[in-house]
């Protein structure tokens, strides 16, 4: 599926809108971008590096220190509570017991779910698990975060929220990749992609 080589490259932190029809391949280029997938033509080069040639381990070590995900559907794990889910990414680390449980309280303090940090996603509304899933994501302090949809399924009240604490990460120097068919955050976008049948056909570049 052929893909710009363009998209998602920086020199700085930016904050990237996707977006296109159903099926057009918003996804699928995430997932490409966050080594979960593989172009079939062109060339992806991270960091200055090509990531042709890593291997599974490499792609999964990259993914756990340098990516966050924000999925649409949350990607909570059901039988681990809020504190369990934000932690589980940062013990493949190898981090110390003392280190995740700073960064565990610090993220969940800052996405204000400090105080449920015993319930189960099962016990948690739409909203509530968002954050769950975008604290998850900032405890790893990651580079690079890939969000497909992230107030796809929020009341507006909740959506700000979660585009607020996106806004503040990017803030402090991560490059943000969004799909986003709500106007009211794409416009925060400094660059603009519009994709259809896996091509880039539009490109819009906000100037300062």
């Amino acid at each position: 599926m052929p893909l710009a080589e363009s998209t998602c490259k920086s020199t700085k932190a930016n904050i990237f809108s996707i977006s296109g029809p159903s099926g057009s391949g918003k996804s699928t280029l995430l997932a490409i971008i966050g080594l979960l997938d593989s172009p079939s033509e062109g060339e992806y080069t991270l960091k200055g590096s090509s990531v042709a040639n890593l291997d599974v381990a490499d792609r999964a070590m990259i993914r756990n220190r340098e990516i966050g995900f924000i999925f649409q559907s949350f990607n909570l794990i059901g039988d681990l509570n809020v504190y369990e889910n934000v932690e589980l990414p940062l013990t493949y680390r190898g981090m110390s017991a003392t280190e995740r449980r700073t960064r565990v309280q610090q993220a969940l303090e800052r996405v204000g779910m400090s105080h449920r940090t015993k319930h189960y996603p099962s016990q948690l509304s739409g909203g509530q698990q968002q954050r769950v899933a975008v604290a998850r994501a900032l405890a790893g302090t990651p580079a690079l975060l890939l969000a497909d949809e992230p107030t796809g399924n929020l009341d507006s009240r909740n959506a700000e929220s979660v585009m607020e604490l996106l806004r503040e990460l990017h803030r402090e120097g991560a490059t943000i990749c969004m799909v986003t068919h709500d106007p009211r955050f794409a416009r925060h976008a400094d660059r603009t992609i519009h994709l259809f049948d896996g091509r880039v056909v539009e490109e819009t570049v906000e100037v300062a």
